[in-house]
């Protein structure tokens, strides 16, 4: 059993695991955005591979039982047993059509904030040049966004669009609960993004008030599941909604019904927002993950765990670094476990330090004015403590 001493040593143990990515002899800080896969990622792959060459386009029945194996990875991570789950390639393919299924021109009006990662912002943004209402609340503070949020809802709104983990900041959003009720009761959908959340920060979703909720994320992140592993979490109205970007794989459960003229059936459950035909290897390789990760008891409590460790002991070391505020500084005002999965430092020439960092073997990245460290359980504390040391150099050099 993988325990936090040995992940903190200077040969940190789970490192062997994922020696193709060579966790342990480079500086990868950019966990928060693409996580090293463990070497048995590859045996998933291959058993994709010789399922397809063994039975060409019978495959798919073990393609199909895969995916359902994906999906029960996702509800434990969400606590959640009998939750339906759409499965997508990327978020934005399953925002499309839950976005679809909405009555956009009874209810014209979408709510979300200013600090949504880009397939919302991007998408949202297209929509308000359409005639769609888009109200961006400030995500800041995130103390107080959701009621905030909660404010804006009213009987033109269609659903509020939010994330339980700021993308840029790493602070985690409070009170979502009292928005999915504010949501409930005028009968608007409530979206929250848990991307930055699910591996990085237990997420209950009924004990956090979201049964009604619909929960967006995916594996590419903290849970290593590499591409083409996203999921919609549908609540149980869901199946009175019938999305317009819909495809033909969302028919399957329904084939067997007598079909009526002029109209499209749908299957139950998470099919209902299914897409077509997709690559089934990367569930392949998810569920290989998965399986892993149960093996490494690498628990949601135990990630937590290591997560807040980390990235205190980055911030740590970024106080002692001593650097002058108005090139780099960080929100100490938020605690520790307010805050998420990665340190987010705040700087005029963020994508500068990023390069020079880079320059120098240490692999971060950056948003705007946010140069984000994302630690890993497979990194030890000495190559933390090298990585952000590197930062004084990269600061000295750019005067």
């Amino acid at each position: 059993m993988t325990t936090l001493d040995s992940l903190r040593a200077n040969a940190n143990a789970l490192a062997p695991h994922y020696s193709r990515f060579g966790v342990a002899d480079r500086l990868l800080l950019s966990a928060h955005s693409h996580q090293a896969w463990p070497d048995v990622a590859e045996e998933g792959l291959r058993e994709a591979f010789a399922d397809a060459a063994r039975d060409v386009d019978e495959k798919w029945g073990r393609a199909f039982a895969k995916a359902d194996e994906l999906r029960d990875g996702f509800r434990q991570w969400l606590s959640d047993p009998h939750g339906d789950y759409a499965l997508g390639p990327n978020t934005h393919e399953l925002v499309l059509r839950f976005l679809s299924a909405l009555d956009l021109r009874k209810r014209p009006r979408l709510v979300t904030t200013d600090g949504e990662f880009h397939t919302l912002r991007r998408q949202l943004t297209r929509l308000a040049e359409e005639g769609i209402e888009v109200v961006r609340v400030p995500a800041a503070p995130a103390a107080t966004l959701a009621e905030r949020l909660a404010e804006q809802v009213d009987d033109r709104t269609a659903a509020v669009l939010v994330s339980a983990v700021l993308f840029e900041t790493s602070w985690i959003v409070p009170g979502l609960a009292y928005l999915a009720e504010t949501c409930r009761r005028r009968s608007a959908e409530l979206v929250v993004d848990a991307y930055h959340a699910v591996g990085a920060v237990p997420f209950p979703m009924h004990d956090l008030g979201l049964t009604d909720a619909w929960v967006l994320g995916g594996g590419y992140k903290y849970l290593q599941l590499g591409e083409g592993n996203c999921f919609l979490r549908l609540p149980a109205h869901a199946q009175e909604l019938r999305p317009v970007i819909t495809g033909w794989y969302a028919e399957f459960g329904a084939l067997a019904n007598e079909r009526r003229p002029g109209e499209v059936a749908y299957a139950p459950g998470g099919d209902r927002f299914a897409g077509a035909t997709y690559d089934p290897s990367s569930h392949y390789r998810g569920v290989r993950v998965q399986k892993f990760f149960a093996e490494q008891g690498l628990t949601a409590e135990f990630l937590r765990e290591v997560s807040q460790h980390q990235v205190g002991l980055l911030a740590q070391c970024f106080d002692d670094l001593g650097l002058r505020e108005d090139v780099v500084t960080r929100d100490r005002e938020a605690p520790l476990d307010g805050i998420a999965g990665f340190l987010s430092l705040r700087s005029p020439v963020a994508g500068r330090l990023c390069e020079g960092l880079a320059a120098r073997g240490v692999r971060t990245d950056s948003r705007g004015h946010y140069l984000r460290f994302g630690p890993a359980p497979y990194l030890s504390d000495a190559q933390l403590t090298a990585a952000m040391s590197t930062l004084r150099e990269v600061v000295a050099e750019e005067g």
